[in-house]
C-alpha cells in the first residue's frame, strides 16, 4: 500500500500545479480540465484499493468520497460540473495533500527499508 501513496502524492502535487495556474486558466484550458479529471479519477481508484486493503483513512479524509468522484468522472463525464471539479481541486485536495502527509511519511519509510 506503500506504491499507493507514493502516487497519491504524486498526484496531488501535479494537481498542485494546476491549482497554482488559478481558475480563470482551468477554466479556459480544456487540457487542464482533463487532466484536473484524470487526476481525480487515479486517487479515486488508489482511495478504493487502500479502503479494501483496510488502510485507515486520517481525521477528515473518507476514501469513499474520492471514490464516488472517480465514478462520476469516469462514468459520467458528459454531465461534469467544471465548478464543482474546480472546488474539489482548490479546497479538498489540498486538505487531502496535508492530512494524508504522516501516510506519506510512513509509506516513504516502508519502501526505504524494503529498498524501493
Amino acid at each position: 500500500m506503500a506504491k499507493e501513496l507514493v502516487h497519491i502524492r504524486r498526484w496531488l502535487e501535479i494537481a498542485a500545479l494546476i491549482l497554482a495556474k488559478g481558475q480563470p486558466a482551468y477554466d479556459s484550458d480544456e487540457v487542464t480540465q482533463e487532466a484536473g479529471d484524470s487526476l481525480m479519477i487515479k486517487i479515486g481508484e488508489a482511495a478504493k484499493t487502500l479502503a479494501l486493503h483496510k488502510v485507515s483513512a486520517p481525521t477528515g479524509i473518507d476514501w469513499s468520497d474520492a471514490a464516488k468522484n472517480r465514478e462520476k468522472l469516469a462514468h459520467h463525464y458528459s454531465v461534469i460540473d467544471r465548478t464543482v471539479t474546480w472546488q474539489t481541486l482548490s479546497v479538498s485536495l489540498p486538505r487531502w495533500r496535508e492530512a494524508l502527509s504522516p501516510l506519506f511519511d510512513q509509506a516513504d519509510s516502508v519502501l526505504e527499508a524494503h529498498g524501493t
